[in-house]
């Protein structure tokens, strides 16, 4: 498997290719989801077999956006499919892809380990102390998309979700659940602010 071009190949595509207004699921988020999965991924102990697998998936799991929103995990997976075989990868090895991209959708019910990192990775920044900058990127996009109408509305949103999420790895747990509950009894002040 020629891991370095697959993974080129697709961040030059991300770079090139993302509408501007994805001002949260852009070229950085893949590199942001990319290096907490290694770090993960890593602390977890995998193998660099498997580590290969999880880092292509962390490249690809949001392509999707190329063609849209909606859906885009089964997007990703199919861009995955029609370009990996290109560069070495096996039918296995992409099906093991495809599942780590799936274990991002949220509600996200990842079904092994391998996607238990993926899915840690990709909200990682939920228990991270840059969570307010990056959450308000994902604001930003999900108000030019008409997702949603305003500030109060987008902090009802994140209590809700940051609230349903939790961690899936010790490792996670061990770096991330804290400050993901100072994050969360943030938001709430935010809301008590509004009323």
């Amino acid at each position: 498997m020629l891991f370095d071009p697959a993974e080129t190949f697709i961040i030059h595509k991300l770079q090139a290719e993302l509408p501007a207004h994805l001002t949260y699921h852009n070229v950085n988020h893949t590199l942001d989801v990319y290096s907490a999965a290694e770090r993960i991924g890593l602390q977890e102990g995998i193998g660099p077999e498997k580590m290969k697998l999880l880092l292509t998936a962390a490249c690809y799991h949001d392509s999707g956006f190329l063609i849209a929103a909606e859906e885009h995990e089964e997007h990703s997976c199919n861009i995955a499919k029609e370009a990996l075989p290109g560069f070495g990868y096996t039918q296995e090895q992409i099906d093991t892809i495809c599942g780590l991209i799936r274990a991002t959708k949220v509600p996200q019910l990842p079904n092994n380990h391998l996607e238990q990192i993926l899915a840690d990775a990709d909200l990682d920044y939920l228990g991270r102390e840059d969570f307010w900058p990056i959450s308000d990127k994902l604001y930003q996009e999900l108000l030019f998309t008409g997702k949603i109408r305003d500030k109060q509305e987008w902090n009802r949103v994140q209590l809700r979700f940051v609230e349903a999420h939790h961690f899936f790895t010790q490792t996670a747990i061990s770096t991330r659940q804290k400050q993901k509950e100072l994050n969360l009894a943030s938001i709430k002040l935010q809301i008590t602010h509004q009323n």
